[in-house]
């Protein structure tokens, strides 16, 4: 089965018409071999007004973004409904339990992490980071966040080229989404 192991995304949100998600394009098989380094793990979807990122099996994570926009048509657009209605089927689906993905999504006013537990987190900071190279992009973009006034975008662009300068599943063909 192909996997994005090694995937890095991050997030983050400058007030409430400034939220940008984006991801390196490297896809890695096991440890040893890069397989492709341009793929996009980031899209906007419902009528462009949420963008999404993930980590983990492709076809998990396709079928979780698929299942996600169903449940934002269900809900309207209503992000934090169809993130709870999808855990809900999530746990109490048997062939779900075992998809193994991470998926960020946000719309103009809320930014949230699904887990393949069916977990629906809501993170304190305006940032937030998943994947691989996770830590280092998250600790990148705390000391943007904090120390300079750049923008969504430039957060998420600058964390993961720093991700991708340390850690080894991560590299620098970056792609942005961006409300």
């Amino acid at each position: 089965m192909v996997q994005f192991h090694a995937t890095t995304i991050v997030m983050a949100r400058r007030g409430k018409d400034d939220v940008c998600v984006g991801g390196d394009g490297q896809v890695t098989m096991g440890e040893t071999a890069i397989m492709k380094n341009n793929a996009k793990k980031v899209r906007k979807i419902y009528k462009n007004s949420v963008v999404t990122g993930f980590a983990g099996s492709v076809s998990d994570a396709f079928t979780l973004t698929e299942l996600f926009e169903k449940k934002l048509e269900e809900h309207s657009g209503n992000l934090k409904r169809a993130a709870v209605a999808l855990a809900q089927q999530w746990r109490s689906d048997k062939g779900m339990r075992n998809l193994e993905a991470l998926m960020l999504a946000a719309d103009k006013d809320s930014m949230l992490i699904i887990s393949g537990n069916g977990e629906v987190i809501e993170p304190d900071e305006e940032f937030v980071a998943i994947g691989s190279g996770g830590n280092y992009a998250y600790a990148a973009a705390n000391a943007l966040y904090n120390h300079t006034d750049m923008g969504a975008e430039e957060i998420v662009r600058e964390a993961l080229r720093i991700a991708s300068s340390i850690c080894v599943y991560t590299n620098d063909h970056i792609s942005v989404e961006k409300l």
